[in-house]
């Protein structure tokens, strides 16, 4: 059993998620790297200072453009949006997997004949003119509509009989703009050996292994609790998971570490160590200042980030404005190995201006370097977010 110090834990999160020392990814091709090894990172369609996806993505690969991110799901295709860890993107690659999404939301469709009846035309409507939108169609009604991946209230017709197809690989998000998803032929986009190729893993709690060694190694370290990072696996059970745990140790694709202080069992990928031994030689490593997304795969399990990091974070945007502590969008601030704080910051577009409303430090040691850090920091924000000047 390996036993790690607190910092060493922490440095061995940091170092997988290349959050310390020098960057580890960089440009359009480091941004592909990293969504590969965290296997998706979650969409959220909030801009108030950048995506939640491009958030994810700049503070970890150097030199990294929103631009990028489009490029690589919209022209170059190698990204693809389906529901992963909810509504995420996931590389293209990935697509076979997710077949049992499909079916399933293919045979969920017989409860919704009101949807069904439309999709053959729709179907022709795109063939013969390309990229469409739910404005584009004339379907009068609405459906309060549930498919196997996605949920919906209730919408114009128009709307659910896309996401339906959607749902079931007949389409996909050809573009958005704004908040709004432009949909087309999946044919026409993913190549055709990955769209025809059967789901590698017909076996239902093969697949469940599948997806919960990719959270694994989307943390970095994470303990066989209930967790964040399971959400969105369907039907897994503590049985499974247990079991699960088991195999993977067992086959030796993630092995177990302790970290002082605490009674539970830690479990990370067995590929990495090498970068565990890197923490152990008691090597400092370069501190880096980052802004970090509100779901970026490491703030999956908020308790263990807690436990690890002694650093306590809730995405209050969801949260009645009364009753914020903060506000409603607050970035975690990430200082060499620690949480030195948090940031409220809003992109003012029309000023081209970085507003910053308000940096809360935690209880920390003064480190040296950390304010002219934290000013560095803040102006790579501002021109992430093609701002021109920051205001505090």
């Amino acid at each position: 059993m390996i036993h790690l110090t607190n910092r060493q834990a922490r440095q061995f999160m940091l170092l997988k998620q290349g959050l310390l020392g020098k960057y580890k990814f960089t440009g359009k091709e480091g941004a592909l790297d990293y969504i590969q090894q965290a296997g998706c990172v979650q969409f959220d369609p909030v801009d108030v200072c950048g995506k939640n996806a491009e958030l994810t993505l700049q503070s970890r690969v150097k030199g990294f453009k929103k631009e990028q991110l489009h490029e690589l799901l919209y022209e170059d295709r190698k990204l693809f949006d389906y529901p992963d860890k909810q509504l995420s993107i996931i590389p293209t690659e990935y697509w076979p997997y997710f077949g049992r999404f499909r079916e399933a939301a293919r045979k969920k469709l017989a409860e919704h004949p009101e949807i069904e009846e439309h999709i053959g035309q729709f179907r022709i409507f795109i063939e013969e003119n390309g990229p469409v939108c739910s404005d584009d169609f004339q379907v009068e009604g609405s459906t309060s509509w549930w498919s196997a991946i996605n949920w919906s209230t209730g919408g114009s017709l128009a709307r659910s009989v896309l996401e339906q197809m959607y749902s079931s690989g007949d389409l996909v998000v050809h573009h958005k703009n704004g908040t709004r998803r432009y949909y087309d032929l999946a044919g026409r986009h993913i190549p055709t050996a990955i769209l025809a190729a059967a789901d590698p893993l017909p076996n239902d709690f093969e697949h469940l292994k599948w997806r919960l060694l990719r959270r694994i190694g989307a943390v970095g370290l994470i303990w066989n609790h209930t967790s964040g990072a399971w959400l969105n696996i369907w039907n897994l059970t503590t049985a499974d998971r247990n079991r699960i745990f088991q195999d993977l140790v067992d086959e030796k694709l993630i092995s177990p570490l302790t970290v002082e202080g605490l009674k539970t069992t830690f479990y990370f990928l067995t590929k990495d160590m090498p970068l565990l031994e890197g923490t152990l030689t008691g090597a400092d490593f370069e501190p880096r200042c980052e802004l970090i997304a509100p779901l970026d795969p490491m703030m999956w399990d908020k308790k263990l980030i807690r436990t690890i990091f002694g650093f306590t974070y809730l995405w209050e945007i969801y949260t009645p404005a009364d009753q914020r502590k903060y506000g409603a969008y607050v970035l975690p601030l990430l200082w060499g190995d620690c949480f030195a704080g948090r940031v409220e910051a809003v992109c003012d577009r029309k000023s081209k201006t970085l507003v910053v409303k308000h940096i809360w430090y935690e209880d920390v040691k003064p480190a040296r370097g950390l304010e002219a850090a934290v000013s560095s920091c803040l102006r790579r924000f501002a021109l992430f977010n093609d701002c021109q000047s920051v205001v505090m």
